[in-house]
Order: C-alpha cells, then structure tokens, then sequence
C-alpha cells in the first residue's frame, strides 16, 4: 500500500501480463503430442525381427549319473560268530575256493594276533591293490559328496585285513591240526563261479524297469561294507557273487535324445571313474515314474566297476549338425491333402495348381484352373495352402472325369520365411531340440537353406502377411 498526495491509501494491484498464443507454440504442441503417440504406438506394437539362418549344432551336456545293475547273488551265514574273509574283493573264484571263516569262540582271533603267525610282508600285488584303491578313490573324490570318504576307509580297512588273512592261506592244515580249531571254526568256500564283493546296499536284485527318480537320490543311499573279523548272526550277509559278465547301467535321458540313440543301437561311452571306454547297446526305458531313461548294456569290464553303484558316463556322440533356429520361429501350420494324380502343372508359368469344378451362371458346370502352393509331398498326397482352397471344393482329375472333394486335413511344423518380403511357410525337420534352439535338416525339397531369413517369433506375424512396407 501507498499513500498518495491527499494522504489517502491507494491499494496497487499486481499486473498479469496477458497469455500470447502464437503459431510456434501451437506448432510445437503438435509436434509433441505426436511423437509420444509414436513412441506409445511402437511400444504397444509385436514388432517382427528376423532371424537368418545358419548351419550349426547344440551344445548338449553328455554326461550321466546312472545306477549299475549286476546280477549278484548275496551269501548268507549259516553259523553267528566272527567272520574272517579270504578271497580279495573284485576276485574271480571258482567253485571250491575258501572265501571266508566263521570263528564261533573268537580263538581264531586271537591265534591270528599271536606271535604264532610271525611278521607279514605285503607282496607287490598287496602294494598294487592298495595303490589302485587310493588313486581310484583321489580321482572320484568331491568335497560336496564327503560319504564317500568313509567308504573308502571301510574299503582300505577290509583290504588290509583281508591281505593279512591270506598269510593264514599257507597255514590252514596246521590250523586245522596243530592250533585244535577245527571244531569251532568253520571254513566255508565258493559253491557258484563269480567276483567276490562284500559290500551291500539294498540294490542287489534291481531291475532295469524298476529304476524311478527316486533311486538317484544320494541322501536316502546307504552302502554297508562287511569288515573281517565283525560278529556276525546267523542268517546275516557275508559276501556276495557276481556271476556274470553282461551288466547294465541306466540313466536318465531327454526321451527325444533317447529314442534316437535307440535307433542308433550301439552308443560309445567313457566311464569318468578312470576313463576306461566301451561300447554299449542302447535301450529306451519308460518306467513307472513316468520318465524315459536309457539302459545301455555291457558285455565287459564288469569286474572293474564290481565295487560301485553309481558311475558318471559320458555318452561319446557326435554333436547335431544341421541348421540352427530359435524355438519361437517354429509353427504349426493346417493343410488339405490332395492325391497327386490331382496336380497339374501350368504349360505357361510352369506353376503347380489343381482343376476346381464350378458353376455358371447359367448352371452349367465348368473347369477354372487355381494356382496352389505345394508345402510337402508324403505317400503320393500333396500339402496344399488352405488360402486358396475350401472344403468341400470338388477337384477334377486331368484328362479324366472322375473328381475328388476337398476334406482330408493334416498339419506340417515349419517356420515363416522372410526371403519374399511376406510370411512364406516353409516345412522343417526337426533333428534335435533344446529349451532354445533346434537343429533343422538342411536342403530339403520345401525346407530351409542356409542364409535365408525367417521370422524370429512366429507368433508376431499371420500367413502371407506383408513385412516390408
């Protein structure tokens, strides 16, 4: 406020310059109301890209955890007492051969303690058998599976009580006759030809149908080694045999890998154990569980995997090769089938179509002759593009009277081809397939080529719809 000359108080007002609207600034709203229109529009769009196609193979993981099936027979124990074995583990022994004793008082134990028995001396195939176990188990070892360390101990601990034993072998009449044991230790021997094992874990009569998800779980696994010189019951397990050569392992398997493995018969596989390499005859399972694993059979080397139930193999094949797309390029696309005797081929454009029946206007049935695509040829009966035809059309056969109507459908699995400017369906074969990718045969009569540039997502894009504008 201020006063004026008269003393009154005058009251000043601000003053509001007016809004001048020009042509610029109308022009600039414009311009900018479009380009966000634009950039919603493109965002809001499937936007098609391309994908061209080139020759190549999927990397895929051949390596297998599987479960060995043997055909093993479990040896009770006709007496309690303490058991001593004789014969190594992973030995052959033929009928007769003394494989254990069942000592019923425990005086054999202590005679084997006793100076009676003098000092014993490993043989170089003590030292090689105990080598061997130790190497085994430095290359199998894995910090995230620490079980089997203790495994190893049991196995090393039997081995060595099992070597000491052999020195008894030599002496066996003078137990016999002179240390007066041959009331109270019962010496038992190999009635059926085998390897020896002593180790169980309830997996012994396991068939190759019975394997389930459930069997390769490591947390519910549990293996029992038999020690020499343990009490035992009468009726316990005391060793086992394994009587034949033919053994199995069975893994999991991707049931599309499976089935063409199968057909392969035969497939190369490398045990990782000690990258020892065989060839196996390839076997499709579907068990209960309702998963595909591969069952591949062995004629050999049996004995050098008697102390495991689980081995890593790796399936040696070769990769793939073919042409490499993306799974979403793949589509299903629907067809008329037409007998072949039904084509014709136009004189002048040298294109493929088919005689349609029609009528006049007058009523009078006439001939027009509808150029077709031909997608895939199959026992004499040709894919043709539902575009361009409807059910219920009747054919003519050329150079004939008789007519075939329009109504036998199938589908084919393609991709869309980009190399004309519009979506052109073109049939793939499938060879083999990732979560990603799939490896397509090359050159096939209406397939792909190398180079040529197909739709990346399929479902972006409808049949014979223009891409380039």
């Amino acid at each position: 406020m201020a006063k004026g000359n008269s003393g009154k108080v005058t009251k000043i007002k601000k003053y509001r310059k007016p809004l001048n609207i020009n042509i610029g600034m109308i022009i600039f709203a414009v311009i900018f109301i479009y380009v966000v229109s634009c950039i919603g529009l493109y965002f809001k769009e499937n936007h098609i890209s391309g994908y061209v196609v080139q020759k190549g193979s999927l990397s895929t993981d051949n390596i297998y955890k599987g479960v060995a099936i043997r055909k093993e027979e479990i040896v009770t124990s006709d007496e309690a007492g303490y058991v001593n074995y004789y014969a190594r583990e992973g030995e052959r022994v033929a009928v007769g051969n003394l494989v254990y004793t069942v000592d019923e008082t425990g005086r054999l134990s202590d005679y084997l303690s006793s100076e009676q028995m003098g000092e014993n001396s490993l043989t170089d195939a003590d030292l090689s058998q105990l080598r061997s176990e130790i190497v085994n188990f430095e290359h199998a070892f894995s910090p995230h599976n620490f079980a089997v360390a203790y495994d190893f101990k049991y196995s090393v601990k039997g081995t060595v009580l099992k070597i000491a034993n052999n020195a008894l072998m030599e002496n066996i009449q003078n137990i016999n006759n002179g240390a007066g044991l041959q009331d109270i230790v019962n010496f038992r021997y190999a009635t059926v030809t085998g390897i020896v094992s002593y180790w169980m874990d309830g997996f012994e009569d396991l068939q190759p149908g019975d394997v389930t998800e459930d069997t390769f779980k490591a947390s519910d696994y549990k293996k029992t080694q038999l020690i020499s010189n343990e009490l035992i019951a009468q009726g316990d397990s005391v060793y086992k045999l394994s009587s034949k050569e033919n053994w199995s392992v069975v893994i999991p398997i991707d049931e599309a890998r499976g089935n063409k493995l199968q057909e392969e018969a035969y497939v190369k596989v490398r045990f990782l154990k000690n990258q020892y390499e065989s060839w196996a005859n390839a076997t499709l399972l579907h068990n209960t569980d309702g998963n595909a694993y591969l069952q591949l059979d062995f004629t050999n080397s049996m004995v050098t995997f008697v102390d495991d139930r689980f081995l890593e193999v790796e399936l040696m094949v070769d990769d793939t090769q073919g042409l490499k797309i993306p799974n979403t390029s793949i589509v299903e696309k629907e067809f008329y089938l037409v007998p072949e005797a039904y084509i014709t081929q136009s004189g002048e454009t040298d294109s493929y179509g088919v005689l349609r029946e029609t009528v006049k206007e007058d009523g009078s049935l006439s001939t027009e002759y509808i150029k077709t695509s031909i997608y895939n040829v199959q026992e004499e009966e040709y894919y043709l593009d539902t575009m361009t035809l409807r059910a219920g059309d009747r054919l003519i056969m050329p150079d004939s009277t008789e007519t075939y109507t329009i109504s036998k459908r199938a589908t084919l699995i393609g991709v869309y081809n980009m190399n004309k400017g519009y979506a052109d369906f073109r049939q793939i074969d499938i060879l083999y397939q990732n979560d990603e990718y799939a490896i397509v045969k090359s050159n096939t009569i209406y397939g792909l080529n190398v180079y040529d540039l197909i739709v990346q997502d399929a479902s972006t894009v409808n049949e014979n719809q223009f891409l380039y504008e």
